[in-house]
């Protein structure tokens, strides 16, 4: 590395550094500061049009996917997603692109004056994710994207990306999750509905209960267009291929689309018929079939049903299912896509989850489990996460204070016929990712 190398990386280091000195551990509720800071910066959220998404599990890999079908499509997409699982730069992409270290340091040094004027104004310290959401904003304008594909980092209504003035409104489906949002699946829906507009159009993947009643009533209010799978788009049919699955969509015009998406499970194709829906709901013009096919032909989403492999040739697999619902889908997929092939669980779970929960809906997924510690300062003791697994009958083997070299442990124990799964949270995924070598993507 040159001189000049050299002292890049250690500003990009500092840089990064400090933005994480910001405690991305915490999201204070409230849109009192990322208002002042966009109203400081000139208003960059209103450069581009955009597609909010938020949801209980999938709002990343939908992003993903409505970014593709918009960039084959023609259209220069800005993409904002958390968390990240290896680089930071991760959350901000260009035409599916993550940002340029060059860029996202002009971005942090643009941003600091705003940041402290905010800050002397309102008494509070600006947030990493609002710092974080000012950054995308002000990285979209400043690439003169034409759409912006936003997720929300945590519920809707209170959280920094509902700046952003979304013309279509996407709703996964909801779920428990973060404490702060709920205690009940309809207060979790209140705040998540919170991204819908006025005069938008809802994507929602909530045909029934609570959450549903909810969506509906807001987009009542809002006068809001709303879309519901299985009524007005869904899956059609779905086949297992060698590199993912045949999905058969119907969209929003009637029509079905066949596509062929690199990504396993039942899930994925639902989080396809959204974005599908999304993306036509978003365009004046009817989408051409060949970028719909090239559109889901083209996406990836790194620790999401991921499969790697060690030095050795065991097959890893990586899935960051962070919480109940998450962990019900991972061991439906891998029933579907593994069979009974032995399998051994690393895992690492974050102390504010439903623990309990989360390990019950894991047992039937592995015969055995190693568990671990990533670096966050959220996560789970090896102590509680060791009497979770014991309550449920899950066999604990071996306890890692550190991912990667759990993940070694878990491959002698799983061997080249039987196969390891990492997850249990993002973070977990991450450091077993960048152990085994996964790039960014």
């Amino acid at each position: 590395m040159t001189t000049m190398g050299t002292l890049t990386a250690s500003r990009y280091e500092q840089a990064i550094t400090e933005l994480f000195n910001r405690r991305p551990e915490i999201m204070l509720p409230g849109l009192r500061r990322i208002q002042a800071l966009c109203h400081s910066m000139g208003a960059p959220q209103r450069a581009f049009d955009a597609i909010h998404l938020t949801g209980t599990n999938g709002k990343t890999t939908t992003a993903r996917m409505i970014t593709s079908l918009l960039v084959a499509s023609g259209q220069r997409v800005g993409t904002y997603t958390s968390p990240h699982l290896q680089d930071v730069r991760e959350r901000f992409r260009i035409d599916g692109h993550p940002l340029a270290i060059d860029d996202l340091m002009a971005g942090l040094d643009a941003l600091g004056p705003h940041i402290e004027r905010v800050e002397e104004a309102t008494g509070e310290m600006v947030t990493f994710f609002e710092a974080s959401t000012a950054l995308c904003l002000w990285a979209f304008a400043r690439a003169r994207i034409d759409t912006g594909v936003i997720e929300v980092g945590m519920g809707g209504r209170w959280d920094a990306s509902n700046v952003v003035d979304g013309r279509v409104a996407v709703l996964g489906r909801v779920e428990l999750d973060h404490p702060q949002l709920g205690c009940t699946v309809g207060e979790v829906a209140e705040e998540k509905a919170g991204i819908i507009k006025d005069g938008a159009t809802v994507i929602s993947a909530n045909r029934q209960g609570a959450p549903a009643a909810v969506i509906a009533q807001e987009a009542a209010h809002r006068n809001a267009t709303l879309a519901l799978l299985d009524r007005d788009f869904g899956v059609i049919g779905r086949t297992l291929t060698p590199s993912g699955q045949r999905v058969v969509l119907r969209g929003l015009d009637g029509r079905h689309h066949t596509v062929d998406l690199p990504l396993h499970g039942a899930h994925q194709a639902v989080n396809a018929a959204c974005a599908l829906a999304a993306v036509q709901a978003y365009c004046v013009a009817p989408l051409d079939p060949t970028a719909v096919r090239d559109g889901f032909a083209n996406v990836r989403s790194p620790g999401r049903l991921e499969l790697l492999f060690t030095d050795d040739g065991v097959p890893v697999l990586l899935d960051g299912a962070h919480n109940p619902a998450a962990a019900v889908v991972l061991t439906r997929a891998l029933h579907e896509l593994h069979g009974r092939r032995r399998r051994v669980l690393v895992l690492g779970i974050l102390a504010d989850k439903d623990i309990g929960a989360m390990v019950q809906n894991l047992r039937d997924a592995a015969d055995e489990v190693v568990i671990t510690v990533p670096e966050c300062p959220r996560a789970a003791t090896l102590d509680t996460l060791r009497d979770a697994c014991r309550a449920t009958g899950l066999t604990v083997v071996a306890e890692i204070g550190d991912v990667a070299s759990a993940v070694q442990v878990a491959a002698a124990s799983a061997g080249r016929h039987g196969m390891v799964i990492v997850t249990g949270s993002l973070y977990t995924v991450g450091e077993a990712r960048a152990a085994l070598g996964g790039g960014l993507l």
